[in-house]
């Protein structure tokens, strides 16, 4: 059994360790409310450019961008994964590299190559060792900006145009609510038209002044707006799950000290009995 100065030294190591959590626990918090906000000004635009992309899948087009047809025959696939440049917010990257692994393992399965760019440090590690790591980009911070993402973002569309790949998926956590995070997997391209009863009908457009050109930037956009969404949503869910992990590490101190606590009183409380019954028996022989 530890002794009395071993205990109080452990003691004193929790301590100092609850003190850390505590204070990541309280900078996370406030660094939440700030992302929250961020990816609600976010969401907006995001909603609205799927809607018309999805009236364009529907339409009835004079031109028809390759971004909107499936390749009959798939060789490739491309992953574009949203992970954390940090650890310490739980099992967040965990459950999403799960999510994208298991989606991947159907492709592998069937004979067709995975390739992937990742933002974020926690999964261009995870695809380094895995191999299939075409590009990544790390260090976008609390506020990740649009221009942070587009060189990785062309690497895979790129990659698209060129045949490298023939479908372009994206994986991220979505933002449920402060204690839900989801992983999602969402196909970008090509464009999937959703099953809703109002867009069924025909669209027709008039295009000025190109409609590749136009298409073609509009899709572009579409694109990178997902994943400029995605980012921003997941460094909301970072600071949540960050924030609920250091405060059950604070929890889980305080329950440690507790009974270390107790182990000592119990320790201290053994050694004065034995000193009295010595002092007493010491007085007895005299």
């Amino acid at each position: 059994m530890a002794g009395e100065k071993e205990i109080r030294t452990k003691i004193a190591s929790v301590k100092n360790t609850r003190k850390i959590t505590k204070a990541m626990e309280m900078v996370a918090a406030s660094k939440m409310r700030r992302a929250q906000e961020r990816m609600r000004a976010a969401r907006p635009y995001a909603s609205e450019i799927v809607r018309v992309i999805q009236h364009v899948a529907h339409a009835s087009l004079e031109y028809r961008h390759e971004w909107l047809n499936e390749r009959e025959k798939c060789k490739a696939v491309g992953f574009i994964v949203v992970s954390t440049d940090r650890g310490l917010c739980g099992g967040l990257n965990i459950n999403m590299l799960k999510a994208a692994a298991a989606e991947m393992k159907k492709w592998s399965d069937q004979g067709v190559e995975v390739k992937v760019a990742a933002f974020g440090n926690k999964g261009a590690s995870f695809f380094k060792r895995h191999g299939g790591l075409m590009a990544q980009t790390s260090g976008l911070g609390d506020s990740p900006g649009m221009e942070d993402l587009l060189g990785t973002i062309k690497v895979m569309l790129d990659a698209y145009d060129d045949g490298q790949i023939d479908r372009l998926f994206l994986v991220e956590n979505h933002f449920v609510n402060t204690m839900t995070q989801r992983a999602e997997v969402r196909t970008l391209i090509p464009v999937v038209p959703e099953t809703d009863e109002r867009l069924k009908h025909r669209w027709d457009y008039i295009y000025e002044p190109d409609a590749k050109e136009i298409l073609g930037e509009l899709l572009r956009r579409y694109v990178e707006m997902q994943v400029w969404r995605a980012v921003t949503e997941n460094v909301a869910c970072e600071m949540v799950a960050r924030m609920i992990a250091m405060k059950s590490a604070s929890d889980n101190a305080n329950q440690f000290i507790d009974e270390l606590q107790l182990l000592y009183n119990k320790l201290r409380q053994a050694a004065i009995t034995q000193e009295i019954s010595e002092i007493v028996g010491g007085a007895a022989a005299v």
